[in-house]
């Protein structure tokens, strides 16, 4: 009787406002609790509690026995109360993982809430606030794959990060800029739990390189210092934005990453497998996953500018291994495609799908003007000179400019151009 009173007590304090969902990933319907924290967690995240059991004691609310000290202190306390206390100084910047995210993230947020206590001590956030961070991580060969171990200098004030071949290099191998850089974790594409992917423009090109570090904190911290100087040089750059209107700026993961095959424009040519990614609206493609550079990219435009996604390909299509095709149209072309499996196709096409019915924002419509512009057979598009920051006073074209002007002055309503682009790559002050 009285275990069932209990848990009839925990099922009705999931019901109070926060703790319908996981307090540490935000899966819905938590069925397990930290009885020493007070709060309400999934399976998963259960897992990473019962790895710190100095700091949390974990139960299943509706198969372990409970007593009555411990329903009350979770009735007293409750996921809410507890973001309260152990989020309480978490900078703006912290990426704050979901169930979505791998294993690594979701454990170092947990550790870094209540067993270092991070966002309660400022002090404790040094490692990735400080505005300067250098150490050493393994990181991949461009040409033989193999990892070595490279020497990383990440500074806000020099707005770059850098790495050297060698520990007494005086010159960095590469020089990233801050404005340009993304930084994700990819743990099953680079075969180790702590990959991070880091991409940067080289030569006005989206250069890959993957890396990783033996301790899952100290790449986090990596992860979080790269998202604290992109927040700060937006700052500057944007004094009047607001935190909210920042942050998702600050790194990004990719919508669907998998091999298709593909054929070339002239759809004449032996379907080829290679290996896609899906960024935002542009479809990236890759001889091997870990290919430095893509060997070409896809805009994916809106609906409303007659690109569409079909299941299938055209009847006289041939040379494709795969059977399962899709075909995506553009304005200009169609694009052929072809998946091993029915369930990829299926995921593929719902990812284009997204996408598609997603409205362009008005710097995106710069994808479309290459026309306009009179250089499309050049591959200069407004959307290249942007996006991939390759402009300079003598090589924007007088109706991209024209372009500019129109897209700042809808910028102005509220909503509009992204106006980072234009700061990182010096057009304002050109036009």
């Amino acid at each position: 009787m009285a275990k069932e009173r209990s848990r009839k007590a925990l099922v009705e304090l999931l019901q109070r406002p926060g703790n319908a969902a996981c307090a540490d990933c935000a899966a819905p319907d938590p069925d397990w609790a930290s009885h020493s924290l007070g709060i309400f967690i999934c399976l998963n995240c259960s897992g990473i509690h019962r790895n710190i059991p100095q700091v949390s004691k974990v139960k299943s609310v509706r198969l372990d026995d409970w007593d009555d000290a411990q329903v009350e202190f979770m009735a007293s306390n409750g996921n809410n109360v507890a973001k309260a206390k152990y989020e309480s100084k978490m900078p703006p910047f912290y990426y704050k993982p979901t169930y979505l995210d791998c294993q690594l993230l979701r454990e170092q947020w947990i550790r870094a809430k209540y067993e270092r206590k991070e966002f309660i001590h400022s002090e404790k956030q040094e490692p990735y606030s400080a505005g300067y961070r250098e150490g050493f991580l393994w990181k991949r060969g461009r040409d033989n794959g193999q990892f070595l171990s490279r020497k990383f200098v990440l500074s806000e004030r020099e707005g770059a990060l850098k790495y050297f071949n060698k520990n007494d290099a005086k010159e960095p191998k590469a020089i990233m800029k801050i404005e340009h850089l993304n930084a994700t974790f990819q743990p099953a594409k680079i075969g180790n739990p702590h990959g991070l992917q880091i991409t940067y423009l080289k030569d006005n090109s989206t250069r890959n390189i993957f890396v990783y570090h033996e301790d899952g904190k100290e790449i986090v911290d990596w992860f979080n210092a790269i998202r604290a100087a992109r927040f700060h040089y937006l700052q500057v750059a944007f004094p009047g934005a607001s935190d909210s209107d920042l942050v998702p700026k600050l790194s990004r993961n990719y919508l669907k990453e998998g091999y298709m095959e593909k054929t070339g424009p002239k759809q004449t040519e032996g379907f080829k497998k290679r290996w896609f990614t899906m960024d935002d609206r542009r479809l990236m493609y890759f001889k091997d996953p870990l290919d430095a550079f893509a060997r070409g990219e896809v805009f994916i435009g809106s609906k409303e500018n007659s690109y569409k996604v079909l299941e299938g390909l055209p009847p006289s299509t041939q040379g494709n291994h795969w059977q399962h095709g899709i075909t995506i149209v553009t304005p200009d072309r169609k694009f052929l495609f072809a998946c091993e499996t029915e369930d990829d196709q299926l995921e593929w096409i719902t990812t284009f799908q997204k996408v598609i019915s997603r409205p362009m924002l008005p710097q995106e419509y710069a994808g479309v003007c290459a026309g306009r512009a009179g250089m499309a057979g050049r591959g200069w598009g407004c959307r290249t000179l942007l996006l991939l920051f390759c402009v300079s006073s003598s090589s924007l074209p007088r109706a991209c400019r024209g372009c500019l002007r129109e897209g700042l002055s809808l910028g102005g309503g509220g909503g509009g151009w992204d106006p980072y682009l234009f700061i990182a790559s010096g057009v304002v002050s050109m036009l």
